[in-house]
């Protein structure tokens, strides 16, 4: 049995069974799980996933800095690209929060230090029993977002954060039956 969420696509099963919350601390990793988590605000996760290549090759393979000096004509182009979703507001944040990461850099520290701090640099394991168990938000991303959002980052409400949280494996959430709840 897996976590009932990922049986409603193939696309879901795969990330599930393979990437949701395998530890990463790998900054384009980490940044990348928070465009794709903004983007997915208001949709499905399936959705992002079916454009998850699109995004890689659009936004350069997440290299930060790169994304950070794009000009407004390539943010224009990329607006108009339909391999990722074209939302004025999620495409312009790209821009504005690999910026914001640099700023972070020298300030905090990278980003993956800084957001890992969250949960004092060590997975939290869950024992949910139901899905329905799974929360939506915690503390611990609500105060990620509140410092996020201090940092000026935009598209990173708690919820966004919690889903990162998870994504990245900072926090276990695979249900007790899941063939991947005893996995780290």
């Amino acid at each position: 049995m897996r976590c009932i969420w990922a049986d409603l696509s193939d696309a879901e099963r795969v990330y599930h069974d393979t990437e949701w919350g395998v530890v990463t601390r790998e900054e384009r990793r980490l940044f990348e799980l928070l465009v794709l988590r903004g983007a997915q605000a208001g949709l499905a996760w399936r959705t992002v996933l079916a454009k998850r290549d699109g995004y890689r090759e659009v936004f350069l393979d997440y290299d930060i800095a790169a994304i950070a000096a794009l000009g407004d004509d390539d943010m224009s182009r990329i607006g108009r690209d339909r391999r990722i979703i074209r939302h004025r507001l999620k495409v312009a944040s790209v821009r504005h929060n690999a910026r914001a990461v640099l700023r972070l850099a020298q300030s905090e520290g990278p980003l993956g230090e800084f957001l890992w701090s969250f949960v004092n640099g060590e997975p939290v394991r869950n024992a949910w029993k139901r899905h329905d168990d799974v929360p939506l938000r915690t503390a611990c991303s609500d105060r990620m977002s509140d410092a996020l959002r201090k940092h000026g980052f935009q598209y990173a409400g708690t919820a966004i954060c919690y889903a990162i949280m998870q994504s990245a494996g900072m926090v276990h959430d695979h249900e007790t039956g899941c063939f991947r709840y005893g996995c780290s």
